[in-house]
Formats: C-alpha cells, structure tokens, sequence
C-alpha cells in the first residue's frame, strides 16, 4: 500500500518527467482523468492551473465525455449557451442531477446554472416571477410546449432549493421567496406549488433556528395564508378541526392560535378568538 502511494505521489509531482509533458499531451491525459481529481490536478503546478482555465482542454473533454456536444447549435432565447466550460459543466449537471437523455440536456443544465447563481451569486436576486417567466421563455424558444415547459421550471426550481448551501444567505433567500408578493401570472408562467410548498418546508425544518420570534409567525401566516382558503364565520369551526388535521409536520398546536390573531389582523372582517387545550380546540365568534 505504501509503494502504491509513493508512486502516486511520483506521478503527480511537478519535477517528474510528467510533469514536463507538453500543453497538448497533458490535455489528453488530463480529459480521461474524473472530473473529482481536476481540483488536485490544478494544485500541482501553476502551468497545469492555467491549462485548466484554457478553452482548448474544455472544448476536448466535451468532445470526449458528449460526443454529441459537438454537433449542437446555438439555440435563440435569453440563456446563451456560452464557451466549452460552460457547455461542459451544462451537460454535466443534466446528466448527474436531472438523468435526461434527450436533445435538451444542455439547455436544462444551461438554466440550471442561470437560476443557481441568479439566485446565489447576485446580492439581490431579481424577481421571482422575473426569473421563473425567463426559464419559460427559454424552453418555448426551443420549441417545448407550455406543459413541458413549466414541468422543467418546476424540476429545476427543486432542483436548485434542495442544492443551496445551508447558511445564512440561504436563509435569507428562501425568507424572502416565501414572503415575496404574489404576482397574478397566466400559466405556465405561475410557479407549481410543489416549487412554493418547498421553499416553505425548507425553512421550517432546515432552518426553523436561525428565525426569531416575529419572522416565524410571519412566515407561518404566509404559508397558511398561501395553502389553506380563509374561511368565513359561518362553518369556521369545521374548517379549524379539518385544518388541524391536514397540518404538516412542521406546525404545532401552539402556533395555531397565533396564526387565527394574524388572520384577524389582517382581515379584519372575520373575528374569531381561540382557546387552545389539550385534544381539543374551542372557538368562539365575536
């Protein structure tokens, strides 16, 4: 075990004969190498750094790992397709996170990126409805339709949620997906409530620590506000025991009560006061 090592760290060193290869054999050896080892690949020597950054060894691990890269064109639409390291980590993306095999990998790991660092790199990220309406537009400028056009946005709103890191930005990103304004959007311009109730779920199991007392009831009225219909005074107390039923796993019993004192607030036409005892719920109408 310990030879294997030794000659591991003999091939890699800078003074080795290897390390002496010319830019053109170093990038043929470098594309047959896991894309994992690239990182430690770049540590190396500064030459091999700057090989990594050259368009030339892009462009022929993309030929190598999607031979089919290679004869795509230019698509129209707001998300450009970029150089070969673009197109390289595009097509990778599509293929570990999403499994596609169809002529559209490369422009569902496009949009990826574009959501992924619109949404993390930017320090104030556009719109919602801003970003969801370009992903649309670009899939019906490649000719899918409204369906499957808002299936993807969908798989790829998911897909970024679940792959944010967990820290404070984050935090702070999804806090204002959930308490961002609704905009009244035709479909498939609306965003799925699948993508909504993630952005909620996320928050309260994720990070239901990093809130403070005011911001958590805040959020939790606008998520019931969002998911559950305001009920009028007449059958209001059916609605309260059908509601506590379909509660998700996130929602205590004490957090009910505080939620009927924001729907006071905040409509000011239904007025109920809630008392609140072990296996069962009181309700009185004012």
């Amino acid at each position: 075990m310990k030879e294997d090592d030794s000659r591991s760290i003999t091939f890699i060193s800078a003074d080795s004969p290897f390390g002496k290869l010319p830019a053109h054999l170093l990038i043929e050896i470098f594309i047959r190498v896991p894309i994992s080892e690239w990182m430690k690949l770049s540590c190396v020597k500064k030459q091999w750094a700057n090989l990594f950054q050259e368009e030339c060894l892009w462009h022929a691990a993309l030929l190598r790992n999607f031979p089919l890269a290679g004869g795509a064109r230019r698509w129209p639409g707001p998300i450009p397709q970029g150089l070969s390291k673009r197109r390289y980590t595009a097509l990778y993306v599509s293929k570990t996170i999403f499994s596609l095999d169809d002529e559209l990998d490369e422009i569902v790991g496009h949009t990826y990126l574009f959501l992924k660092e619109q949404l993390e790199v930017l320090s104030m990220p556009s719109p919602v409805a801003i970003l969801h309406g370009t992903m649309i537009d670009q899939f019906i400028a490649c000719g899918k339709s409204t369906d499957k056009a808002h299936e993807l946005a969908s798989q790829i709103w998911l897909a970024v949620i679940d792959n944010l890191e967990e820290n404070e930005r984050t935090f702070l990103l999804l806090k204002r997906l959930a308490m961002e304004g609704d905009v009244f959007l035709p479909y498939p311009y609306s965003r799925s409530q699948k993508v909504e109730w993630r952005v909620f779920e996320k928050l309260f199991t994720d990070f239901r620590d990093c809130f403070n007392q005011e911001d958590y009831y805040d959020v939790l009225a606008r998520a019931k506000l969002k998911f559950q219909p305001i009920p009028s005074v007449g059958w209001v107390t059916s609605y309260i025991s059908k509601f506590y039923i379909q509660l998700p796993v996130w929602v205590w019993p004490d957090e009910i009560y505080h939620w009927q004192l924001t729907i006071v607030h905040v409509h000011k036409h239904i007025h109920i006061s809630m008392g609140l005892s072990i296996g069962r719920i009181q309700i009185r109408s004012l």
